[in-house]
């Protein structure tokens, strides 16, 4: 009996060192952070494929994989560079909640240090109606940079006009 009790003595010593939140089991709630991931990303799924069924987007994005397994960020833009979705983890990677910067420009992330030459090629690509992949520095919130790497391409419709561009996005070192 006596090792039970220095069996639990020790164990809570090393909870109490440990950033554990329990759930009281009386509350017969179950929290899952994979299943609480798959809920957030499937609202985003859901708004990008109304938007490709509401524009007739010609193009099979694979955005499980983008964002479940990659973990990318997924802005849209309308044809005229406005943004008209950015899935709900953008927060994480730059601070600007998704409402702050609908109908903004993305150029809204730029600032005094992204390179110019980087913004010509992505532009360039755009005005060419061309898929592009670069990194750039771009600024949070608060204002402090992190490098961005950006794969974007444009979507069209079934006549072949483009009505939106699309853009996977990831903080990289």
């Amino acid at each position: 009996m006596i090792e039970l009790k220095q069996y639990d003595i020790a164990a809570q010593k090393f909870y109490d060192t440990q950033q554990i939140n329990s759930l009281p089991i009386l509350s017969w709630d179950s929290y899952g952070l994979h299943f609480d991931r798959l809920t957030k990303f499937s609202r985003d799924i859901v708004v990008l494929n109304q938007l490709a069924k509401e524009h007739g987007w010609q193009s099979s994005l694979s955005l499980n994989e983008a964002l479940l397994e990659k973990d990318n960020v997924i802005v849209v833009t309308d044809a005229k560079l406005k943004i008209v979705h950015a899935s709900h983890n953008i927060i994480h990677m730059n601070g600007y909640e998704v409402t702050d910067i609908i109908g903004e420009s993305p150029k809204m992330f730029q600032g005094k240090d992204t390179c110019k030459d980087t913004s010509v090629y992505i532009s360039n690509a755009i005005k060419r109606k061309c898929g592009f992949e670069a990194t750039i520095l771009n600024y949070r919130k608060d204002g402090s940079p992190y490098k961005c790497w950006i794969k974007g391409e444009p979507l069209f419709n079934k006549k072949g006009k483009v009505v939106h561009f699309i853009a996977y996005e990831k903080e990289v070192a």
